[in-house]
């Protein structure tokens, strides 16, 4: 080829602006490169599965003809293209699909698959079940055994509220040794401790803090007409059975 001429007016209605050159290259690079690529799918050999897959796509899109052994034999007996099966029509109209099976797993290896996947899901939802029952179930007890603890803690406070009630009244009236030992608060610090001091501590030991309440109170009722829900001690048994509301701070409440 001749080289143009640079005082032609192709040459001087070039565009020669900056930059340009390498646009225009990279551009046509991009061009050849998809050129190449639509080349080497047209060159490329299909495979034996794209083949076959082809061959039956294009199968089961036409129509049966008379060459079809099956279809000429139905028509003999009155069928007609398009017309459902059957004496009466209500038969299928289209064939009953294909279904390829491309994977190379045994027959029925999907659907055991499915049903373990199934079952571990299952298990797995038991799993969480029984974690969340277990957690309930913690937190149930938890809070049974936080209203136990201040329960017994306000027993308790009310035993020694009774107690100091019964020593002071037990005085007023020159008593100097209780009922029963635990009747009186015991002394924080005891320098001596006989065997009969053991003995009792021993023995009221063995009853609850909501037996002695229930004793102490009623103790206090009897002998000195003195409820301690109430904080009030009334002239006789007649004065406190029909102005007090009960023995117990249940009823008080």
């Amino acid at each position: 080829d001749e080289e143009e001429d640079y005082m032609s007016d192709l040459f001087i209605k070039q565009d020669v602006r900056p930059g340009l050159p390498m646009v225009r290259r990279m551009k046509e690079a991009i061009q050849k490169e998809e050129k190449q690529k639509e080349a080497n799918e047209k060159n490329r050999q299909k495979s034996i599965k794209e083949e076959e897959k082809e061959r039956r796509d294009l199968v089961l899109k036409s129509a049966l003809g008379n060459e079809n052994k099956g279809f000429a034999l139905l028509q003999k007996m009155g069928y007609k293209s398009g017309q459902a099966l059957g004496k009466s029509g209500e038969g299928i109209v289209e064939p009953i699909p294909l279904n390829i099976k491309t994977g190379r797993s045994g027959l029925g290896h999907e659907e055991l698959k499915k049903r373990k996947a199934e079952e571990k899901l299952e298990n797995y939802r038991k799993k969480v079940h029984m974690r969340k029952q277990a957690n309930e179930q913690a937190a149930d007890q938890f809070r049974r055994r936080f209203k136990n603890k201040q329960e017994e803690r306000k027993m308790e406070g009310d035993l020694r509220k009774s107690q100091r009630a019964c020593q002071q009244l037990d005085m007023q009236k020159d008593i100097d040794v209780p009922k029963e030992p635990w009747y009186w608060l015991e002394p924080e610090e005891e320098d001596e401790k006989d065997e009969n001091d053991n003995e009792d501590e021993s023995t009221s030991s063995d009853i609850s803090v909501s037996e002695k309440l229930h004793t102490l109170t009623a103790y206090l009722r009897e002998h000195h007409f003195y409820c301690i829900w109430c904080g009030t001690t009334y002239e006789d048994s007649e004065d406190l059975s029909s102005n007090c509301p009960g023995d117990s701070a249940a009823d008080h409440d």
